[in-house]
This record gives C-alpha cells, structure tokens and sequence, in this order.
C-alpha cells in the first residue's frame, strides 16, 4: 500500500482518491521466479511468448503512471494495491478508481459502504471492460464530474451469507459455497419448505450482476451436457436457456448447485431457484474439515463453513455504486 500526496498544485477538493490497481502477470511471475529473466525462461522454454506479458505489463505500468500524474491534480491520492482491499478501511467520501479489468471492480466494490466506483480500462485491446467504461484520458473530466455527483451512477444488488456464528460474506458477482479443495461438499438445503441433504462440488449464488458468469458457465455445461444425452433419453428435453445479461440492481438471486450426486444418503432435485428479497437460502454444513465460503472468487478472503455452522444467503442490504 502507498501514499501518494501533492503539494505544489491547487487540489480541486479536499477529498481523496483511492487508486486500486493489480499487480500485472509478469510482476506475479517474478515473485514467484524471483527475476525477470527466470521468468522469461520459464515462458519461452514451455514454447510461449514473453513479449505478450512484457508488452501487458509496460501498457498497464504507463497507465498507472499516467492515472496517478492526472490524479494529483486533482485530490489527495491514495494507491493501493488489490492484495490489501480486505484490510483496508475508505473514508465516507473518497472517490475509488479501479485501473484494471473487470473483476478488480468487482473485487473493490464489496469492501466500499456506499462510495461511489469509477472503472477505468487500462487497455481497451485486451479487455471487454464491461464495467470499465472509461479511459485513463477521461479522468480530468469524469473525476470532478464523479466528485460534484453530476455523473449518473448505476446501482448495484449484492448477495451476503450470514453465519450462525456472526461472520458475514458479501458477494457482488457470486458466492460460492463448498469445499476448499476438489472434493465433495456436504451439507442440508432449504428453500422456504423444500429442504434435503446433498452431496455435490458446491454451491453458486449469484447476482443480476453476475449472471453471465460463473452461473452462465453452469448453465452452458448443463445444456451441453443435455444436448448430447438427448438421444440417449426416452423423453424429449426443453431447452435450457442461458442466463441473459441481468439487471445489475434486481432484488433477485440465482442459485445453482454444482455436480450433485444422487446416493443413498443424498438428493439431487433441489438444484436450481430463485432467492427473492425477503427471503433465504439456508445451508447446513455437515463437513468435519475443508468447508469454505468465498466471493467473487478471492479464495484467500474465505469463511471457513464446517460442521455446526448454518449459512442463510439473502439480497444485502448494502449496495454498489458505480459511475457511468
């Protein structure tokens, strides 16, 4: 984490700018190679091309440049990098600028309490950047804008498991409710009053937000796998649709279950359903170890959820805010 702080230019507000930013694919490989030319190695002897990641990692480097030179001028400055956002503590009114790819907005999004997000896509060649709609160039003009509230901002809904034991989990893609490693989940199900013991790879709850991603990927393989059975069935199957890109503020979550198994001592036909607002999903563990519950797929920022502990996943009261 590093300050950065002006005081040679005349600051437009008094407000501070939290910069998140992540660390490149190239600065991970030399944390793990220790150098640059270990890393190059590595590449390059597996038949891959390093200049792919050199390229990626001096674009994103000049941009971080460019955002923080910008920045100054305009506010106190803060940047930190993604690793510390769970430990990190945002003032009521500072502004958050996520530099990066979509997930990194997603990833700060759920430590903010009401602070307004401003996306900015560090490489529009590379990344799709739907929740990056601007550039670095549009921050002299987008962050006075964002700062004096005359930029429209897009609401967004989040999901959030409570434990019985007090600990909370908010999720704004999806929460994923399973086991730590490849293994099988198990646990008890409720629905208002469907409720049954499964055995499966785990547990997807999703947001209008994240409704084409993890979930989307859920429903492809389950239709794939429907469409290649079909001839092998004495019935004729419907169509399974994919999910379509949801509205990111509807009070509304998906739910779906992951390879569950069907045995003596397990079911497999509570699956699939909606959590409207008001209402819960209830999730009992019954896994003596390795029983987890992380969102949007930061692993290491995890609930440990084993034997004794109940998980009711619900709409958050808490919302996203991000500037368009």
């Amino acid at each position: 984490m590093s300050n950065i702080s002006s005081s040679t230019t005349a600051r437009a507000t008094e407000n501070k700018i939290i910069l998140v930013t992540r660390k490149t694919r190239l600065e991970e490989l030399i944390v793990k190679y220790n150098t640059v030319g270990q890393a190059r190695f590595y590449i390059e002897h597996l038949g891959g091309d390093f200049a792919t990641y050199q390229d990626e990692h001096d674009n994103y480097i000049a941009c971080v440049s460019a955002a923080e030179s910008s920045l100054l001028r305009l506010a106190r400055l803060q940047n930190i990098d993604r690793s510390f956002l769970p430990n990190m503590i945002f003032g009521r009114d500072d502004i958050v600028i996520a530099l990066g790819q979509d997930g990194l907005v997603v990833n700060t999004m759920k430590y903010l309490e009401g602070q307004r997000i401003i996306g900015v896509n560090p490489d529009v060649q590379r990344w799709d950047g739907v929740l990056l709609p601007f550039q670095v160039r549009d921050l002299p003009r987008i962050v006075p804008e964002a700062l004096q509230e005359r930029r429209p901002v897009r609401e967004v809904t989040m999901a959030m498991a409570r434990l019985n034991n007090g600990q909370t989990m908010l999720g704004v893609n999806d929460i994923f409710i399973g086991p730590k490693t490849h293994i099988s989940a198990s646990y008890t199900i409720q629905l208002q009053e469907r409720q049954e013991r499964q055995s499966s790879s785990g547990i997807i709850i999703s947001t209008g937000l994240g409704s084409t991603g993890w979930m989307k990927s859920i429903f492809a393989g389950a239709a794939a796998i429907c469409q290649s059975a079909a001839d092998e069935l004495p019935y004729e199957l419907p169509p399974l649709p994919l999910p379509e890109p949801g509205n990111w503020d509807a009070r509304e979550l998906q739910f779906a279950v992951r390879e569950p198994f069907p045995s003596k001592i397990s079911s497999a036909t509570l699956v699939r359903g909606q959590i409207q607002e008001g209402s819960k999903l209830q999730v009992t563990s019954l896994m003596p170890e390795h029983g987890v519950i992380f969102s949007d797929g930061i692993e290491t920022d995890y609930l440990e959820f084993n034997a004794g502990l109940t998980a009711e996943i619900g709409i958050a009261d808490r919302r996203g805010y991000l500037v368009v």
